[in-house]
């Protein structure tokens, strides 16, 4: 099971996308787990062959609990599918293993099959996951008339939404009556980890207010060059702002584990995003400094849609080094993070208001936005992040070059 964020202790497997003796590759998505924030699809991150799955669908196991096995690439397929039956201790001597046995979770009843029976024909009987059978009953599908994918010929909701009579726009839905329990262990979830961070993380805040004259002047005659659909928003500058002016900050980028600070060598921007029916999350933006500035954009725009359906990948959850919070668009003038454990920074960026400005000995009305940051005493100082908001400052005073 992993660990998809500091707050996370425990995750339930929703649905099996593979089976034993599937040849998988590096990025394949292989299972569905709810999470206390989301359902988020599980990546797996090495070429091989699905050997066994541990973890039936629908147990809760806590986070490093082993899901499945793998094989090496170009394991026979037909042997790795076949469960190993398990002998009883006999006094014979047994070979020594080749390897050293992989760990598996803790000792509980035999588990149950993969994903319960349901019989949809009354001689066949099938085997269906229980999201499967939710979206079946959300669309209308018979689920006599699905042939299963899955391990032992189950259902999937793959398998659902290919049978059913129109294409399919997911909206990931908890089941009835789950989602006031999802939003108060969300809520749970995020206290603990703020509460615990405020109280073991030395935070400093420091805040800065950045003239947006020539940034959203450039942006005015730049989004006049593009479709309606393309054009860009003004906190796609604060992102890609923050990005670069991270990476020249390296004690800002990255995390403390274990009583140090580990510097990333990516960036990768956590996006704080409002969940509709409350509730927070903040997943990764990959190399956000190397985007250009209509690929942040697009990146932006697929993060909260998959975010707020329930599509979010395991990856995206797992390795932002950095956070950024924009409540510009709530109305908010200025925002004081608390940061997200391990990382050791968090961006924070108000509304954009016009306001009373002196520049070149005159006195006249210009957009300003507040930026703040939020840092770990631990692993830098105030020096640093005074030169980290002036590096955005900077940025935006040259907006052609982000």
């Amino acid at each position: 099971m992993p660990s998809l964020g500091a707050d996370m202790e425990f995750g339930t497997v929703l649905e099996w996308l593979v089976k034993p003796g599937d040849a998988v590759k590096r990025g394949d998505i292989v299972a569905i787990v709810d999470t206390s924030k989301a359902e988020i699809e599980v990546e797996i991150f090495e070429d091989g062959v699905i050997g066994k799955l541990l973890v039936p669908v629908g147990e809760r196991v806590p986070v490093g609990t082993v899901l499945a096995t793998i094989l090496p690439a170009g394991t026979n397929g037909a042997k790795a599918a076949v469960p190993t039956p398990a002998a009883p201790p006999t006094p014979a001597r047994a070979e020594a293993p080749s390897a050293p046995p992989e760990p598996r979770p803790p000792m509980r009843a035999p588990p149950p099959s993969p994903m319960p029976l349901r019989p949809v024909h009354d001689e066949h009987p099938v085997r269906v996951s229980p999201l499967a059978r939710r979206t079946a009953e959300q669309l209308g599908v018979d689920l006599a008339t699905v042939a299963g994918s899955g391990p032992q010929g189950a259902i999937t909701r793959a398998d659902v939404e290919a049978a059913a009579p129109r294409p399919v726009v997911r909206h990931r839905q908890p089941p009835r009556g789950a989602q006031p329990d999802r939003q108060a262990a969300m809520r749970d979830a995020i206290a603990a980890l703020m509460a615990r961070s405020k109280r073991e993380v030395p935070h400093y805040y420091l805040e800065l207010q950045i003239d947006m004259t020539r940034a959203l002047a450039w942006l005015h005659e730049e989004n006049l060059q593009q479709s309606l659909q393309e054009r860009l928003l003004p906190s796609v500058l604060l992102l890609s702002a923050a990005a670069k002016a991270v990476k020249a900050m390296p004690e800002l980028n990255g995390f403390w584990i274990d009583g140090a600070f580990r510097a990333a060598d990516r960036v990768h921007l956590g996006v704080a995003i409002s969940l509709r029916g409350g509730g927070l999350i903040a997943p990764a933006l990959h190399d956000a400094d190397r985007l250009s500035l209509d690929q942040l954009m697009a990146g932006v725009r697929d993060l909260v849609q998959r975010a707020r359906i329930g599509r979010l990948r395991s990856s995206e959850m797992s390795d932002p080094t950095i956070t950024v919070t924009n409540l510009g668009e709530r109305g908010v003038d200025l925002v004081h993070g608390v940061i997200y454990p391990p990382q050791v920074a968090l961006v924070g960026f108000g509304a954009v208001r016009e306001r009373p400005w002196a520049a070149d000995g005159m006195l006249g009305v210009r957009p300003i936005v507040t930026a703040t940051l939020a840092a770990d005493h631990r692993a830098s100082d105030g020096h640093a992040g005074g030169r980290f908001l002036t590096l955005i400052e900077h940025r935006l005073q040259r907006p052609e070059e982000l």
